[in-house]
């Protein structure tokens, strides 16, 4: 019931453009609303406290059920003549955050159908904040709960504020904060009000959707990139350290968490090695282009944004390759962005350094340390059994991609990038995925889903232990 009154700004911005698609959002509001509130009448009155099984069956089901709501006003819209699994494929990349698109002619669609695909990447965008900050630590799993239980740094509860409702009001201050500033910032640039808002909605979300087919390679603005760049930064770090540094006026905390520093100097690393050789081999052709093209799109890549300026996928040699394996590392935990998440890579080799010395050293008692702190082994076998899970599922996934038909890059790209809920990938899927085969759209919203609910919230479910009584 409250998904439906999302579906009234498209409204009104249909009247304001004098479009005509207000029809499919008006039948889309009232259909989800009268569906809601059926599901709700036999229950209104139920006071029974959810238990610890219940909260993994809602997770997967708000984010699939809206995924399903959200097809409505696509389908109803008949000038786009889309299928049920192109509806589908884009609400749920839309939610997700990936921001994988089965449309083309952007340009040419109506204001109201690009800001309802912007607006879903931001409602999805504020649904991961309170998922993975709030709600999987609850359930014991997912990334903050690693970096809460065992980390050092200024967040050492299981929650922000005492009451869960509480912690999702003040991630909702920040984020809104974030969009109405780069919203300002992208208008200042030089965007419209309509691209600045709806450009907004995508870069704090790390969603990656445009209202062009050309994304921010539209505008041909180096301002509009540099906004683009702070604010996809910011959208990948943990929204708990956002909170602690603006509550106390303390930005020390971001430099004294050890995420935060390795988010920044992979960021940095990968950032000079694409400037280096755009510049040696030419593709740019003065420094500045390089500087800025290269750093754009290593933080949109790396952040599982997926905006581009330029064709990308076709740099030389190893470069969009590169680019792509840093959208395995992803974001923070805690942030908008995909990926396995950056305490968890850090664990990772971490622990691979361990193995090393102890192969030298085997009498040696060697501990994993985040800071000063050491990393209890139990958090370390979770963060490689999270590790596994992801590998068998990625190479499942890409099997059945080129069963399908998908040729070796295509699949492996598209795998990579909605399981890692970046959007972009290479080879057929470089542009967009309109033109794969639906068996392969399906198999991928299935990758947004297991992604964007770090694996294990999913495959719960799928296991006959969970449902015994």
């Amino acid at each position: 019931m409250l998904f439906s009154f999302t579906l009234i700004p498209p409204v009104i911005i249909d009247f304001i453009y004098r479009e005509d698609s207000a029809d499919a959002f008006l039948k889309s509001f009232l259909a989800l609303l009268v569906a809601g509130f059926l599901l709700w009448l036999p229950v209104k009155n139920s006071k029974t406290d959810l238990r610890l099984r219940d909260g993994f069956i809602v997770v997967v089901l708000f984010w699939f059920i809206l995924s399903v709501s959200g097809t409505l006003p696509l389908m109803l819209y008949e000038p786009l003549k889309i299928s049920a699994t192109d509806a589908f494929f884009e609400s749920i990349s839309g939610l997700t955050t990936t921001g994988a698109t089965v449309l083309t002619n952007l340009d040419s669609l109506p204001h109201s159908i690009l800001f309802y695909r912007q607006e879903l990447q931001w409602l999805g965008g504020m649904g991961i904040i309170v998922l993975a900050v709030a709600v999987l630590p609850m359930l014991g799993i997912g990334g903050m709960q690693l970096y809460k239980a065992e980390t050092p740094g200024p967040i050492k509860d299981n929650k922000l504020t005492p009451r869960i409702t509480e912690t999702a009001k003040a991630l909702w201050y920040i984020y809104l904060t974030l969009t109405l500033s780069c919203t300002a910032a992208y208008w200042l640039a030089g965007m419209d009000l309509f691209d600045a808002v709806s450009h907004s909605f995508s870069t704090v979300a790390i969603g990656g959707f445009s209202t062009h087919d050309e994304s921010l390679g539209y505008f041909d603005s180096a301002a509009i990139e540099v906004v683009a760049i702070v604010f996809m930064f910011l959208g990948g770090v943990n929204f708990a350290l956002h909170f602690v540094a603006f509550r106390n006026w303390n930005f020390k905390a971001y430099m004294q968490d050890t995420e935060f520093k390795v988010y920044f100097q992979v960021l940095f690393v990968v950032s000079v090695i694409a400037v280096v050789f755009l510049q040696f081999t030419h593709t740019a052709e003065i420094f500045s282009d390089s500087l800025l093209t290269g750093v754009f799109h290593v933080v949109s890549i790396a952040t599982t944004t997926g905006f581009t300026s330029t064709e990308f996928h076709l740099w030389p040699s190893f470069l969009p390759v590169l680019l792509l394996f840093t959208s395995f590392i992803g974001g923070c935990a805690g942030s908008t962005g995909g990926g396995m998440k950056v305490i968890r890579v850090t664990l990772i080799l971490k622990q691979g350094m361990r193995e090393l010395q102890r192969l030298i050293h085997p009498s040696a008692v060697v501990l994993v340390k985040i800071g000063k702190n050491p990393v209890a082994d139990s958090v370390i076998d979770a963060v490689w059994g999270f590790f596994a899970i992801y590998v068998a599922v990625f190479v499942v996934m890409m099997l059945l991609l080129m069963a399908s038909g998908l040729d070796q890059i295509t699949a492996f790209s598209a795998v990579a990038a909605t399981l890692n809920n970046l959007g972009p990938g290479l080879g057929d899927v470089a542009a967009n995925y309109a033109g794969i085969n639906d068996f392969a759209k399906w198999v991928l919203s299935f990758g947004m889903l297991l992604g964007r609910l770090e694996i294990f919230t999913l495959l719960v479910l799928l296991t006959p232990a969970f449902w015994r009584k």
